[in-house]
């Protein structure tokens, strides 16, 4: 694995909070709020804070509602006001998922805004649960700090700087694609292209390799993913738009290698901060170029993810990266 040493996660016994998760009285229309929201609700509220992330932790321990999207609002404990330069460079170690049996096929999950890896753990083993997916290694990649725009040019994770969001723009797609960090994207998208080479170095074919996000992570995912110069298994974008769309045609590469990728895309139709057209929009320009792309939406669903998403995600990874069994 690139850069860094990998951080690798014990997948048993289930953590506490998913065992209550698993619970047959829970209610399952409880939903989870990453890093993204958080920022939109900060707008409204304050010039500069830093917004902590929520996991799906707090899903399936019941923190969260689904009638409301945005969390309560807690500033990070380290002062980011004044990082260290070497911090700022570096980046932490991807958090890995070990398939539960033999190896045979990949998931690299990117985070969103202000989130980390560790945000999606429980997401992972709610995706393991039944044993559907024991021959898939999760790898869920960190994200960079830097300063933000949006956040005041404080910094924080991310995959590239954000100038705007939902709750403050009414940008189309195309002007949001225009007003977007592309020299960041471009870095992020190479790191990620170094997490699936180095999989591919392990004996796992590209084509059993799904790219997957949320938010600012389902954005780089899908772009990275259909520009990519090697055959994917599929793209997964959740809550998120197609950043650099207004050029999208000559960053793809001469051999569209995932022209036939599947592409799944879940979007809450109330969402404030990655507004809905956009994904509905994202969809629409993707289709216009003839990718197997298909949108689902969640009605009522803000910034966040539910277990009906959850459930969706998951068949679509078992379709696509099926159990190849004992060598």
């Amino acid at each position: 694995m690139p850069e860094e040493s990998l951080q690798v996660f014990s997948t048993n016994p289930l953590s506490p909070s998913l065992q209550f998760y698993l619970m047959p009285s829970f209610n399952f229309s409880r939903s989870v709020v990453f890093g993204f929201s958080l920022v939109a609700a900060l707008i409204a509220v304050a010039l500069v804070i830093l917004p902590s992330p929520w996991s799906v932790s707090d899903l399936v321990s019941g923190k969260q509602s689904s009638s409301s999207s945005i969390p309560n609002v807690q500033s990070h404990a380290t002062n980011l006001a004044n990082p260290d330069s070497k911090k700022m460079a570096s980046r932490a170690a991807p958090l890995v998922f070990p398939a539960l049996s033999r190896h045979t096929a990949t998931v690299i999950f990117v985070h969103g805004l202000g989130d980390s890896g560790h945000g999606w753990a429980d997401a992972v083993q709610l995706w393991q649960r039944k044993h559907r997916l024991d021959e898939v290694k999760f790898i869920l990649p960190n994200a960079r700090v830097m300063p933000i725009t949006v956040n005041g040019g404080f910094p924080m994770p991310a995959w590239f700087d954000v100038k705007s969001l939902g709750a403050s723009s009414n940008m189309t797609l195309d002007e949001r694609s225009r007003d977007t960090d592309e020299a960041g994207i471009l870095e992020s998208r190479a790191y990620l292209y170094s997490l699936i080479q180095s999989e591919v170095s392990q004996g796992i074919s590209s084509d059993r390799v799904v790219l997957g996000g949320f938010s600012q992570g389902g954005a780089m995912s899908l772009f990275s993913g259909i520009t990519a110069p090697f055959k994917l298994a599929g793209i997964v974008g959740m809550s998120c738009w197609l950043p650099l769309s207004h050029k999208l045609k000559e960053l793809i590469p001469g051999t569209n290698f995932n022209q036939d990728t599947p592409i799944f895309m879940g979007h809450g139709d109330v969402d404030p901060t990655v507004l809905y057209e956009w994904g509905t929009a994202t969809e629409q320009r993707l289709k216009d170029l003839n990718y197997d792309v298909n949108l689902e939406t969640y009605g009522g669903m803000g910034h966040s993810a539910c277990m009906e998403e959850f459930d969706d995600v998951e068949s679509f990874l078992v379709s696509k990266l099926p159990a190849k069994g004992s060598a």
